[in-house]
């Protein structure tokens, strides 16, 4: 099969295309054939050896967790998925090896759920790690409900947005925290803006917000995760998926984790009209590489994806 893999830890450079052996499928996965598969920070941070000391890499790697596609064989005990079935995965184990960016992934079953029905192949790979993340930070960690007041960070991009519009579906009253750029965009998701602006933030959130906040996620850590801390009302719930500071501020340090019921909720929630992911750009997976730069590079309105024809 066609793949992306890298030899050794590095940056884009380090991608290769070409020819891979295709996966076997152990008792508990399924072979899917991938149409699509998004770029998120984690996969260029993996590659760069960022995660080295968490998560072992079995080189070559194929890079990727998010994925959708079409199952075309299954394993000896999965009676969940048949061949046909349209699926989205964040096929994240537990070392790196083989990843989404290629023509075929065996997939655990406790990464998959059905496809939404109501989007296509690119907007559903865009969706798992994302959604997942947010979905599970809101309910496990902050444990956020009707008439919360939740402050998200980066409620822009990629985990805030999803954010965003999860909380607002709970009842939530939710500010958005975003550069001048992402303004608009928050308040179309339904969220009150704020612009982050170091000397100014406290108070501004203290103008919405003057009895203090129910929870805060963040999603970008350093200064702005300490000023956070202290806008919280008495009892109020503090949680980071990005910096490991929050649990010194008495907060949650978070990582997601493959859920298929969570997965399965999420679908719902796009073919409900509840949750919408946009996809800001397209690359076929041997330009994958210039995908990963577009990723880093940020100041895209969506998600970035790997398209496979």
């Amino acid at each position: 099969m066609k793949a992306i893999s890298y030899s050794r830890y590095g940056g884009p450079e380090v991608l290769e295309y070409g020819e891979r052996p295709e996966p076997k499928v152990g008792p508990d996965a399924v072979l899917v054939k991938v149409r699509a598969a998004s770029v998120n920070p984690v996969d260029w941070k993996c590659q760069a050896g960022y995660l080295d000391g968490m998560m072992e890499a079995v080189f070559p790697v194929v890079p990727g967790w998010d994925v959708s596609g079409v199952v075309v064989r299954t394993g000896v005990s999965v009676p969940e998925f048949t061949e046909g079935d349209e699926v989205m995965g964040y096929v994240r184990e537990d070392f790196l090896s083989r990843g989404t960016f290629a023509e075929y992934v065996a997939a655990p079953v406790r990464t998959l759920a059905r496809k939404p029905r109501t989007v296509g192949f690119e907007e559903a790979a865009a969706l798992p790690l994302v959604g997942l993340t947010a979905y599970q930070v809101l309910h496990q960690a902050l444990l956020v409900g009707t008439g919360d007041t939740v402050l998200v960070h980066a409620a822009a991009g990629g985990v805030g947005s999803m954010a965003v519009q999860i909380a607002r579906h709970l009842g939530c009253r939710v500010i958005g925290a975003a550069r001048e750029a992402g303004l608009e965009q928050v308040a179309a998701l339904g969220a009150e803006p704020v612009r982050y602006d170091e000397a100014t933030f406290a108070d501004r959130v203290r103008a919405l917000a003057p009895r203090g906040l129910d929870a805060v996620l963040d999603t970008i850590g350093g200064p702005y995760l300490k000023l956070s801390a202290g806008l919280l009302a008495p009892g109020g719930r503090l949680a980071s998926i990005a910096d490991g500071e929050v649990l010194a501020l008495g907060g949650r340090y978070f990582w997601v984790r493959p859920d298929p019921t969570d997965l399965a909720v999420l679908a719902d929630l796009v073919d409900d009209g509840v949750v919408s992911v946009r996809v800001a750009r397209t690359f076929p997976l041997e330009r994958a590489a210039d995908a990963q730069r577009a990723n880093a590079e940020g100041g895209l309105n969506g998600k970035v994806v790997v398209t496979v024809p």
